[in-house]
């Protein structure tokens, strides 16, 4: 299950407290102050890692301590430092402040992180405090709270190619069809209700991420349907493929619902509308015989002004194909 949103409440540790510890040891003819100070608090850190997909664990536990340091000791020990508490998250996690909607940081590679919450300092023992004046110091200091502050977490997927298209397109079966992801595929709209992700392999030990982006609607962009629950997942993708029906199973016209996805994307970015895109007519399968698919492509290719692709997500006919113009399209230096 993907979950892409999750508000948390982090503190790091408290600083240990200074010792009072006055030196007293056999056959020591001088004795005095040997306090030693606290130990820090731990961080709150947040790690972007490669395999971490989902903000579940954020979600399932809203409160996150880093350990305290540990008070100073006799003898002039200091006290153990507090570990760092590393939270784990998918790269492309945004980090804002929930408080004043503040946004911290952006972790948007894997192994980047963030120092979230600081520990406190250590207090001093009374050792810190002598002087030649002050040969018996007696005061100490606490050690120093740790920050504390309110996260919400949005997750948005990076991948090399997002699947858009009207609902009951096809896509869910392409991502089966190109990847080990096992979506669910129905023959009703908006069976897939959360973004996917799939792995697909290519000849020559190359690789795609593939993320399979819900079904768009008119309206998307202004909240239809799910809305910007969708379409903020497509901003880290690094192309756009936009898949087809020719024949629609509810009866609408594909020119005017590939238009209406268009406008939808430039609707909520004119960035995002701007991202190289690729057409792909699915379920060619069901057009008739191959000069019937060559065609209807035809037909589409003249009405949009653009290259289509034609392929069955069912078949695995073309898939081939879409995989190797997606990479052509990302790595144009390779040809």
């Amino acid at each position: 299950m993907l979950v892409d949103r999750a508000v948390i409440f982090i503190r790091g540790g408290k600083g240990g407290d200074g010792m009072f510890s006055l030196r007293r040891e056999a056959y020591v003819p001088k004795g005095g102050p040997d306090g030693g100070d606290g130990g820090k608090g731990g961080h709150v850190i947040l790690l972007a890692t490669t395999g971490v997909d989902t903000l579940l664990d954020m979600a399932g536990k809203h409160h996150w301590y880093a350990p305290n340091g540990q008070p100073g000791k006799g003898k002039s020990m200091t006290g153990r430092d507090g570990e760092d508490l590393i939270i784990q998250v998918p790269p492309g996690t945004l980090v804002y402040d929930n408080e004043t909607g503040l946004l911290l940081d952006d972790l948007d590679a894997p192994d980047k992180q963030m120092i979230a919450a600081r520990g406190g300092r250590g207090g001093f023992g009374n050792e810190h405090f002598k002087s030649a004046t002050n040969q018996v110091p007696r005061q100490t200091t606490p050690g120093e709270p740790g920050e504390e502050k309110t996260l919400r977490l949005e997750l948005k997927l990076i991948a090399d190619i997002g699947l858009i298209g009207k609902p009951n397109a096809g896509k869910s079966t392409l991502l089966s069809r190109l990847s080990k992801a096992r979506p669910k595929i129905a023959d009703y709209p908006f069976t897939t209700l959360q973004p996917q992700l799939g792995i697909a392999e290519l000849i020559g030990y190359r690789r795609l991420v593939i993320a399979d982006i819900p079904g768009l609607i008119e309206g998307a962009a202004g909240g239809a349907g799910l809305g910007h629950d969708f379409l903020r997942h497509i901003e880290r993708t690094r192309i756009l493929v936009h898949l087809l029906e020719l024949e629609p199973s509810d009866g609408s016209d594909p020119f005017d619902n590939y238009r209406v996805i268009r406008r939808e994307l430039d609707g909520y970015s004119h960035l995002l509308a701007e991202k190289p895109e690729i057409v792909a007519v699915n379920k060619a399968d069901l057009l008739g015989g191959p000069e019937d698919a060559a065609t209807a492509v035809s037909m589409l290719e003249a009405e949009l002004k653009r290259p289509v692709i034609a392929i069955s997500a069912a078949t695995g006919v073309g898939c081939n194909d879409l995989l190797e113009a997606c990479w052509t399209q990302l790595h144009p230096q390779d040809d």
